[in-house]
């Protein structure tokens, strides 16, 4: 088993008044050589965005996209002509492929909105772009992972164009479960949203994390209640 270990504190930052966001990989003016990517895991973005304001319209191509509110409301609109608002429990993913314009705006003016985004290189480049949102159950189901985006459509996730899983748990103290890797080439990042874990012998509190590879299975113990993590797992060679 190797692991990459990734702080809190030492995530690259920046506040620009309507928006506060804190970045695990390197970013727009956040440069680290060894923090550019986990496998095929290139973006993990922690932004709060204040209220009415947002990323007015701009270009994306030859990427996945998943984005996951935490708190408030984001409103999106595409040249696709996809348009609507994603609240907490729900999750949304874009296949940039061929090239996609969109905008992400707070829905509220009252309130800031909190939302992780996530970008995922692809297996395949120059795809027909794509949009899709669902609500998920994870904020009912407890002491277990809630499956939210896969390679493959199913019932209960989204999909995206890459071997990757996405997973989100809610545990009460001291619940244990295993995690286990669906590929041997694939490693898995975690990040604790609430709370604090052991993460197969590592402690997380929030919002550190933490990238396994070779490795068949993580174990995950909670150790404080409404402790909440996300895991994804990606090909490590893509």
């Amino acid at each position: 088993m190797r692991t990459v270990l990734y702080k809190a504190n030492t995530r690259g930052h920046a506040n620009h008044g309507w928006l506060d966001t804190h970045h695990t990989f390197s970013f727009a003016n956040y440069y680290d050589p060894d923090r550019i990517n986990f496998g095929a895991l290139r973006v993990v973005n922690d932004d709060i965005v204040e209220g009415g304001k947002g990323f007015g319209t701009h270009p994306h191509d030859n990427m996945e996209i998943v984005s996951i509110p935490l708190k408030g409301g984001l409103k999106h609109g595409d040249s696709m002509g996809n348009g609507g608002i994603i609240h907490e429990g729900e999750v949304q993913v874009m296949s940039a492929g061929t090239g996609v314009l969109h905008s992400e705006f707070n829905a509220y003016h009252d309130k800031p909105v909190n939302f992780f985004q996530i970008w995922v290189f692809p297996n395949k480049n120059d795809v027909k772009p794509r949009y899709e949102q669902k609500k998920m159950d994870f904020p009912e189901h407890r002491n277990k992972l809630s499956e939210i985006v896969t390679p493959t459509p199913t019932d209960h996730s989204l999909w995206i164009h890459q071997n990757a899983w996405f997973n989100i748990g809610m545990f009460d103290k001291n619940v244990s479960i295993d995690y286990a890797l669906k590929d041997k080439g694939n490693g898995v990042f975690v990040m604790v949203i609430e709370g604090k874990f052991n993460v197969s012998g590592t402690e997380l509190d929030k919002r550190d994390a933490i990238g396994i590879w070779e490795t068949d299975s993580i174990n995950l113990k909670a150790l404080s209640d409404d402790a909440q993590i996300l895991l994804i797992e990606v090909p490590m060679e893509f």
